[in-house]
């Protein structure tokens, strides 16, 4: 909303049966399901999609390996329907790597729960833009560009919808000439899929406590270029994955190289935001694993055609919050379904999005609106997303407590266990213990980490990446990253952790320069943010928080 001052011309409203914030996996999933059940059951049920990014897909970004159980259930016939996913997984390999050499494990020692046999590469971003078609064409209205910026609540406190951003706000917070009000959204119910760390969802679970009764979440900072390759690097259907090097023993992350395609490979990093190095950049580490002897003859000869990064909820089956609030809930990974050692997500979100529009289809047969979606809760805690996550909850505390010569043997006995005695494994929960900004630790603890230049062949800088992200916003525009307290961010982000933000940031929106009396300054490139959230997740203060920009901002990742 403007800060003018001034009295704002009142918001056009609309009402729907069911409003969705985002068309992701688990937003589309909901819409889907909802127009399904209720066709299947003579009910009309309107249903609106906000999504944030130009286009459907535009800002999704995922390895991606995908597991079709949630498809399956969804659209049972989406193969001959035409999603694209195209290409099964035929050889599935395993590498611990040093900086020399590399050692694979063998597939029969790892749990069968890693077997990725049975499942598709593809652009998850390109399958969310088929679920959008799939949902028009069932009469589910879609809006792209537009960002849900503000949540409404009627008289009793109850979320009763979703009002969009105004469009056309100067930098200097004042209307400018192509000025327009944003719109109200209204529904008996409101879906918030916005995923990770999404600035609506974030204000519910702080507003209804509730995360009060879990873990903190945890988080990682996944980064992905996309390349085509020479036809003779090429094998359709490979996966490969690793961790180790780059990253020491006390910081988690890995890898993952898919092939799939036209002569196409995802090769991606991930790095667990709970590191404690302040020097640390995720984006150098991800450059420098580029070069390991594993990695670089597949991607030799070959270009670069596209580059994102996303944050990813790793806190997984005891950091998930109360899923409901009065008037609606948190879907897919708004709520944090990830299974962190299988590095899948969206099948759980497509799950939570059928279990979520069942629960509605349900409270609105019954005349119901405003109220708790608790059938939704308990099919969440004792479905098949509760299956999944249980048998891996500990993997993500072992390695962080252990680190990674132990704790990934540890997580790895547990799960192998929870394969004999499913949910139960080693018998008990770990606990995450403290959100990942508070892991980072003092720069004068710390040791600085040089990092290799660029070639700009295999190895790339950051603002030359992000212009492969085809992100763009408004330029006159209020910036979308607020630092909070901005003397605070002087004394303690730069004077106590030596500036973290311009080394987690993979976009180069953070820039720490001398003003004109020498004395250093914030400088936010927000047109540059690719909406990782990761600023939101990691500053060492919580001094920054992310909101959205103008609808239709931010990347728009082709084929991502």
């Amino acid at each position: 909303m403007a800060d003018t001052g001034e009295a704002l011309p009142p918001r056009e409203a609309m009402e729907f049966d069911v409003v969705i914030v985002g068309a992701g996996p688990a937003g589309l999933a909901t819409a889907i399901r909802l127009k399904q059940q209720a066709a299947a059951a003579g009910q009309e049920i309107s249903v609106v999609v906000l999504e944030k990014g130009s286009e459907v897909g535009a800002h999704i970004l995922s390895g991606a390996v995908i597991d079709p159980i949630g498809l399956n259930m969804l659209i049972p016939d989406w193969q001959a329907k035409g999603a694209p996913l195209d290409t099964p997984v035929t050889d599935d390999r395993f590498y611990y790597l040093g900086p020399a050499g590399k050692l694979r494990l063998p597939n029969f020692a790892l749990p069968p729960l890693m077997n990725n046999h049975g499942n598709y590469i593809g652009s998850l971003g390109a399958l969310c833009k088929w679920l959008g078609e799939q949902a028009t064409e069932l009469g589910v209205e879609i809006y792209p560009g537009f960002a849900a910026a503000e949540v409404l609540y009627d008289e009793r406190g109850a979320v009763v919808g979703v009002a969009t951003g105004d469009m056309g706000i100067g930098k200097d917070g004042k209307p400018s000439d192509r000025y327009t009000r944003g719109m109200e959204l209204r529904g008996k119910y409101t879906i918030i899929g916005e995923g990770v760390r999404g600035s609506l969802a974030k204000q519910l679970i702080a507003k209804f406590a509730l995360a009060s009764a879990s873990e903190p979440q945890k988080y990682g900072i996944g980064l992905k270029e996309l390349w085509e390759v020479k036809p003779e690097n090429h094998k359709p259907g490979l996966t490969q994955h690793t961790f180790g090097w780059p990253l020491d023993n006390r910081t988690g992350g890995g890898s993952f190289l898919y092939h799939y395609g036209n002569n196409l490979v995802s090769v991606g990093f991930v790095v667990h935001l709970n590191y404690e190095n302040p020097y640390l950049s995720p984006y150098e580490e991800f450059q420098r694993f580029k070069t390991n002897a594993l990695v670089r003859p597949t991607l030799e000869g070959g270009k670069r055609i596209a580059y994102g990064a996303r944050a990813i909820t790793e806190g997984g089956w005891q950091s998930i919050p109360k899923l409901v609030f009065p008037g609606g809930a948190l879907v897919g990974c708004s709520a944090g379904f990830v299974n962190v050692p299988r590095i899948k997500g969206s099948h759980n979100a497509i799950l939570s999005g059928i279990h979520a529009a069942d629960a509605l289809v349900a409270a609105l047969a019954a005349g119901r609106a405003h109220d708790l979606l608790d059938a939704y809760e308990v099919a969440v805690r004792s479905g098949p997303i509760a299956k999944d996550l249980k048998r891996v909850r500990n993997a993500k505390p072992f390695w962080s407590r252990f680190g990674t010569w132990l704790g990934i043997p540890l997580g790895g006995l547990d799960m192998w266990l929870n394969t004999i005695i499913p949910g139960i494994g080693l018998g008990f929960t770990l606990k995450h213990r403290k959100a990942d900004y508070a892991a980072t630790k003092p720069a004068a603890d710390c040791k600085p980490i040089a990092y290799p230049k660029p070639d700009g062949v295999l190895t790339f800088d950051r603002l030359t990446n992000v212009a492969f992200s085809a992100t763009n916003h408004e330029e006159d525009q209020p910036a979308h990253l607020k630092v909070i307290d901005m003397p605070l961010e002087v004394r303690s982000e730069l004077g106590v952790f030596a500036g973290p933000s311009n080394r987690y940031c993979p976009a180069g929106v953070y820039e720490w320069v001398d003003d004109s009396a020498g004395k250093k300054r914030l400088q936010i490139n927000a047109q540059n943010c690719v909406h990782c959230k990761t600023c939101d997740i990691k500053d060492p203060n919580q001094n920054i928080n992310w909101t959205v920009p103008e609808g239709g901002g931010g990347p728009n990742y082709p084929g991502m």
